[in-house]
């Protein structure tokens, strides 16, 4: 703590105006670091905004209109200071779907809805039950959605449409090399968006230049003056203007959500948007409190702070939000102290969008697909994996199973299936059960026959049906001549399919021929 000497005369005006300007430099110093942050971060914001809507099948306006509710909302809501909010490229994939199948119109209605799901998560205190979600499922769930957004990319790359979900642009590429090949137009993309993502790739090791201009904005700066200086004949982004795109969603868009055949899936969607969002954005704060020493993140006014947001969003019929890790990060490294950095943000991307709307119209699709198939192989966890396969091969496991089925289902399938496989996972890691035998080993000649020792046989530990089967197995191999005796006294729990079974097996071996009997009461299950 900094201690001041007061002096006992009474203060002149030189003496007070000293304290003055030392009390006023940290506000002023604090100011001026979250006025830095704010700029960095909305140049590294513009181009990811745009990437994701144009990769959703949705105006570009609409990602820049997600951003700008992530800051000048989200930013002032209690929560996490420093980690800003935006439009995701983790939820590209599901948005696009949902746009294919009930349109632009309802894609508010179903962000709507996932925002007061969120809201009501976070008036529960639901929030910090995120953080036991498996590390390995998440993983996963990021390396689906990083493989999916590649293969859908690679044809925005040369400028051709994807023919439809994972398994068809994974079937493609053959084909899709076979027509890049011969197109000079489609070979013309290729190069633009190949360059982008070089530039993505080595920007960063330039760290003095990559301090004061983020990679994502260099990359599609530099792209965007090549195609205009050259007038290359490649696709560039549509643009409508902000309040162009504005479209609130109504009463048809929410009846089409519930038409005949329509509910299960839009459910779906919806629980996909509010967990993947929610999940991702807790993820993301948690990572973003190991970077800097200020107030930590409250978890569930977080989870209520996104609920906001995306209901504003769905308002609007924007993107849905999450907390991004690059934005995030990149606001920390700049130096943000407060939340003042993500709010101004938002601010430059309002100005942004409302005074210079052309520009959005030279920009080449295919750098914006060169800066999302960076994005989603930075998802895949090529450091982590092997690692992660040589101390945990079972949660390994989880995470390729989950990343497949994403890839070979859908989202809400993949993660569900990459939930059921951890739960499984932990329950036959904790379900251990051993027997202790004691006496069923006797020297010959010890004792009479008739009057042997009974063997008698302790279960410890956890007695449940995935270690039934062996566990009978062990029980089987006892000799029938003998008497057993059969204590579970050690079980910490016992199921009711194990307890029926070993009452099963206790009644099979009471007879003439061999006898079985508790010697303490069991478990109930």
């Amino acid at each position: 703590m900094r201690r001041f000497r007061i002096a006992r005369s009474h203060p002149s005006r030189q003496s007070i105006s000293p304290r003055a300007t030392r009390s006023a430099r940290p506000s002023l110093s604090v100011l001026r670091a979250d006025f830095t942050a704010s700029l960095v971060v909305f140049l590294v914001a513009v181009p990811l905004c745009v990437g994701v809507a144009v990769a959703s099948g949705v105006p570009a306006e609409l990602g820049l209109l997600t951003g700008i509710v992530g800051g000048l909302l989200t930013g002032l809501l209690p929560g996490s200071s420093l980690q800003v909010s935006g439009p995701a490229a983790g939820l590209t994939v599901l948005v696009y779907e949902a746009v294919q199948e009930y349109g632009l119109g309802a894609l508010g209605a179903l962000v709507l809805i996932a925002g007061l799901l969120q809201l009501v998560m976070g008036a529960l205190r639901l929030g910090r039950w995120f953080r036991a979600i498996s590390v390995a499922v998440v993983q996963g769930m990021l390396a689906g959605i990083g493989l999916v957004l590649i293969a859908g990319q690679l044809y925005t790359l040369v400028d051709a449409e994807a023919p439809g979900g994972g398994p068809a642009n994974l079937a493609g590429l053959p084909r899709l090399a076979a027509d890049t090949a011969g197109s000079q137009t489609a070979l013309t993309a290729l190069a633009i968006g190949a360059s982008t993502m070089v530039l993505l790739a080595l920007w960063p090791r330039w760290r003095r230049a990559a301090r004061v201009l983020p990679a994502p904005l260099v990359a599609v700066a530099l792209a965007t003056a090549v195609v205009f200086v050259w007038d290359l004949p490649v696709a560039r982004v549509e643009v409508q203007g902000l309040l162009g795109v504005v479209q609130p969603p109504g009463g048809a868009d929410f009846a089409r959500l519930v038409e005949a055949g329509a509910v299960a899936g839009a459910l779906g969607t919806v629980l996909a948007f509010t967990l993947i969002a929610s999940a991702e954005s807790l993820f993301s704060a948690a990572a973003v409190d190991r970077l800097h020493d200020g107030p930590k993140t409250d978890y569930d006014k977080e989870l209520m702070a996104q609920g906001a947001g995306n209901t504003v969003c769905g308002l609007l019929g924007a993107l849905p939000m999450t907390a991004v890790i690059v934005r995030s990060s990149a606001n920390v490294r700049a130096g943000a102290r407060t939340k003042a950095s993500r709010v101004l943000h938002g601010v430059w991307l309002l100005v942004f969008a409302a005074a210079f709307p052309a520009a959005l119209g030279a920009v080449p699709i295919a750098a914006l697909a060169g800066v999302l198939v960076h994005a989603g192989w930075k998802l895949l966890p090529v450091k982590e994996w092997r690692p992660l396969w040589r101390e945990h091969r079972g949660e390994a496991v989880v995470l390729a199973a989950t990343a497949v089925a994403i890839v070979a289902t859908n989202m809400f399938e993949g993660v569900l299936l990459g939930l059921l496989m951890a739960i499984a996972k932990s329950a036959w890691a904790t379900s251990h059960v051993h027997l202790e035998i004691v006496g069923l080993e006797e020297p010959e000649g010890t004792s009479a026959p008739g009057s042997r020792r009974p063997v008698r046989v302790r279960a410890v530990g956890n007695a449940t049906f995935l270690r039934l089967p062996r566990l009978l197995d062990q029980l089987e191999a006892l000799p029938r001549d003998r008497e057993i005796e059969l204590d579970l006294s050690g079980l910490r729990h016992l199921d009711h399919a194990c307890a029926a079974a070993l009452g099963n097996w206790e009644e099979q071996r009471r007879g003439p021929e061999g006898t079985a009997q508790h010697t303490a009461p069991s478990v109930a299950p």
